[in-house]
């Protein structure tokens, strides 16, 4: 087994979708699940994203919220046709889709879009939003819970917590976009949104899709293990978002917003 992801017998835990049993030079071993998700709106497709299977309704209703597509949580469930690797939203919409379709990959998300205009999506103006400690930030990583990581080292994951530290709702991914949406799609779907209470954090880099998504949401606050962008960086400093990056071993950079960053009480 490669050392530092799994510490126990390559066998999917019972609960743990999305994990798939593979040899590696002989011996039984587990890979993440990448499967196209088709997401159609009253009939009509709208989206292709490269996904885990696994939390799909969450993951097509996130997608369209964030897309500024839906305001409501929709109804969503399986194709009318049974199609696999098909999720059926029915409206009501607040925009049409344009003509282009969306193409999504496990790694880079939207592709195809060629402008910024065309990404970005009107948010809502943060609120003042929780003032946590530093330290508490930094430690957030920490405390994702990532069973699919550890047994196969590629899944991504976010996280919601609240301003207390305390983990409210995490999915697991190959497409760190898709975690997002994952649970920004919970939130909706469970009539929690916005986030203006609530800390985000994702297990890798900050990109600029990340913080429009979180934005959207409300979240105020949104914190990663990796870099940001300068897209994201701009975007977070223009939407008043507190932008946290390279949290780890209880350390990080703070990009955007150091007002809600409070001192570590020693």
């Amino acid at each position: 087994m490669a050392p530092g992801y799994r510490d126990g017998p390559p066998l999917a835990p019972p609960g743990l979708t999305g994990l798939r049993p593979v040899l590696r030079d002989g011996e039984r071993d587990l890979v993440a699940i990448e499967e196209p998700l088709e997401i159609r709106v009253d009939g009509e497709p709208v989206a292709v994203t490269m996904r885990t299977p696994g939390h799909d309704e969450e993951l097509a209703a996130g997608f369209l919220f964030g897309e500024g597509l839906i305001e409501l949580a929709p109804s969503v469930g399986p194709a009318q046709d049974f199609a696999a690797n098909t999720i059926e939203v029915q409206g009501p919409l607040t925009r049409r889709p344009a003509a282009r379709r969306f193409y999504t990959t496990s790694s880079c998300g939207v592709c195809g879009k060629g402008a910024l205009e065309e990404v970005a999506v009107q948010a809502a103006p943060l609120p003042a939003g929780p003032r946590v400690e530093r330290k508490l930030l930094a430690s957030l990583p920490d405390r994702l819970v990532q069973p699919g990581f550890m047994r196969t080292g590629g899944l991504h994951a976010t996280g919601l917590f609240d301003a207390s530290g305390e983990l409210i709702c995490v999915r697991e991914d190959v497409g760190r976009h898709n975690a997002m949406d994952k649970v920004v799609g919970w939130a909706l779907l469970s009539g929690r949104l916005p986030l203006h209470g609530d800390v985000l954090c994702v297990s890798g880099r900050l990109s600029f899709e990340l913080v429009q998504k979180a934005a959207v949401a409300g979240a105020a606050i949104l914190v990663g293990v990796g870099a940001p962008t300068s897209l994201a960086v701009e975007l977070a400093a223009d939407r008043g978002m507190t932008l946290c990056g390279f949290a780890r071993e209880g350390r990080m950079n703070v990009y955007s917003g150091p007002g809600r960053v409070l001192p570590s009480r020693t």
